[in-house]
């Protein structure tokens, strides 16, 4: 005797209140999330918008300049007008010296537009108010610090990965596709997420790698997108009789589209175990054989 197996369109009106509710609000916040990194990482180079250029410097650095300099160009830009970024930029390349910090009233433009929040009360962001800190901005910009990149990549394996573990439970009761292209689907971001994560800490020892940062992140949207979508079809649009009736010509444009789903996830599935993990494992193998041949 088999047991009977759960499908989504078949679940009890609760119970897909429940899993929309979820849906709905991992959604806004992966949302949320993506504008976070615009206006964070996005600003590293000075310009609106994701580019490897902003990846580079946000892991790697700027070597060319400080940190100061890349932030007063970057994402700090409009929380001093120009002069006094001038202004603040000039001291850095003359040598940060402490004693022209209060000549040049670099202090002043500091305690007004800079320690409203970089302050003793915040957490995470230097305190202003100690010149130490601001001299240590002051020096060769290096990107994240390994601290940084150790307590972030511990809080994103944690709280992504159960992310993911709930949508996936819930896409696993899904129709659209078989049980081998729903592994699949599952899986992706979990691989995803690990990749990305890698190569925050390969691009802090070399730029080569931010590429792989931008096809990690790609990956675990596109994973999570189609999850998404699936599942929200399969509760509401499938099978009820407010949305469609039964055997009528929406119905039937339903299953076409599910059938251009599944065929879409076969090709992506397909491309993914035949091309792209082959190369991201050459790649990942290549990273670490430079990176054995720089400790030697």
């Amino acid at each position: 005797m088999t047991n009977p197996k759960i499908t989504l369109s078949e679940l009890d009106t609760p119970v897909k209140v429940l899993f929309t509710g979820y849906l709905t609000t991992v959604a806004i916040g992966y949302l949320f999330a993506l504008i976070q990194i615009l206006f964070t990482h996005g600003m590293a180079d000075g310009k609106f918008g994701l580019s490897i250029d902003d990846i580079v410097y946000s892991y790697y650095g700027n070597r060319s300049g400080t940190v100061l300099e890349t932030k007063l160009t970057g994402s700090m830009k409009n929380k001093a007008s120009e002069q006094e970024n001038f202004r603040i930029m000039q001291w850095v390349r003359d040598g940060a010296d402490e004693q022209e910090y209060k000549t040049l009233k670099i202090d002043r433009i500091i305690e007004s537009k800079c320690a409203v929040c970089h302050n003793e009360g915040a957490a995470g962001i230097p305190d202003f108010n100690e010149f130490d800190n601001i001299k240590e901005l002051a020096k060769q910009d290096e990107g994240a610090t390994f601290s940084s990149l150790t307590r972030v990549s511990h809080i994103h394996l944690f709280g992504i990965s159960f992310i993911f573990m709930f949508v996936g439970l819930i896409f696993s009761f899904s129709t659209t596709a078989s049980s081998q292209y729903k592994s699949i689907a599952i899986g992706m971001p979990y691989a995803f997420l690990i990749i990305d994560i890698l190569s925050w800490w390969l691009t802090k020892l070399s730029p080569m790698f931010a590429s792989l940062i931008m096809v990690a992140g790609a990956g675990m949207g596109a994973s999570f997108a189609f999850m998404w979508i699936v599942s929200i079809k399969e509760m509401w649009f499938i099978n009820n009789p407010w949305f469609c009736e039964p055997n009528s010509r929406c119905q039937r444009t339903l299953k076409i589209v599910s059938g251009l789903g599944i065929n879409s996830l076969a090709f992506i599935g397909g491309k993914l175990r035949r091309e792209i993990f082959p190369k991201l494992f050459e790649v990942v193998k290549s990273a670490f054989n430079w990176l054995y041949n720089k400790m030697q």
